[in-house]
């Protein structure tokens, strides 16, 4: 595996090909740059999503291009502040052109999910999302190894399949 510091790993969005699909299954990250809108949403305060627009750029050049990105959160149910929060902003990341979609920790019984992290990118290489103790993203850890890439491969199929989009979940 290679090693990316994060600067290296949003190259990544720039470079592929066809897909990216993102598999989330921590309930909560420490993105500094989430920390200030965070606790915005939990007093209850407004927020420009200023700090979301060069993401939110990004997803627009490359679904534009005709490329996609795909993403499936594995979320706890009942949902925490955190789920809450990104509940009520991924409109925007859909808006954007990303596919998100959601699925309850209740409902993947018998399903491969994954214990980490990972973006898989034209299904032929895998990058898990690294953490620093603290629940921030520090990089990933990137592989062509065609076993693992399989292997996320499947459990991209499987859980995609069992997910349910994101208009759809935030109305259920």
């Amino acid at each position: 595996m290679l090693l990316l510091r994060a600067d290296t790993f949003q190259g990544m969005f720039r470079s592929f090909d066809r897909t990216a699909f993102h598999l989330e299954v921590r309930d909560v990250y420490h993105a500094p740059e989430e920390a200030v809108p965070f606790q915005r949403f939990l007093d209850g305060e407004p927020d420009d999503f200023a700090w979301q627009r060069p993401w939110l750029e990004l997803m627009r050049e490359v679904t534009e291009s005709g490329r996609s990105v795909r993403r499936l959160r594995v979320v706890t149910a009942p949902h925490g502040d955190y789920t809450r929060w990104l509940l009520s902003i991924s409109g925007f990341n859909v808006e954007a052109g990303e596919d998100i979609r959601w699925l309850p920790r209740t409902a993947t019984a018998g399903l491969p999910v994954a214990p980490d992290d990972f973006w898989l990118f034209d299904d032929r290489r895998v990058v898990f999302t690294l953490f620093d103790p603290g629940g921030a993203g520090v990089g990933g850890a990137m592989t062509e190894d065609p076993a693992i890439v399989r292997h996320c491969v499947r459990v991209r199929a499987a859980l995609w399949t069992a997910g349910t989009p994101h208009d759809d979940y935030v109305k259920g």
